[in-house]
């Protein structure tokens, strides 16, 4: 298993990695409920990360939520400024 290995608020040049599940499972009518059921993440990482956008997460996490939502896993992060730098 392999992790992003950044930390949870890490700077990569002036850059954070931020989750954009929230958005993405909104969009496609998922409630926490219906994405931890279908994905087979524990309901309470899931509200973790909608609480916490820059959480850190397995690329196997991360993998089972864009197969849930039917998209690449690379519309499920971003590249987003870091406000302390």
């Amino acid at each position: 298993m392999v992790c992003i290995t950044m930390t949870e608020r890490s700077r990569a040049g002036g850059k954070m990695v931020r989750l954009k599940i929230r958005e993405v499972a909104e969009a496609k009518g998922f409630s926490q409920r219906k994405l931890s059921l279908k994905s087979g993440v524990d309901l309470r990482t899931v509200q973790r990360i909608f609480r916490d956008p820059l959480r850190v997460v397995t690329t196997e996490t991360l993998d089972k939520f864009a197969k849930t939502l039917g998209v690449d896993a690379s519309m499920l992060i971003e590249s987003v400024p870091d406000p302390d730098e």
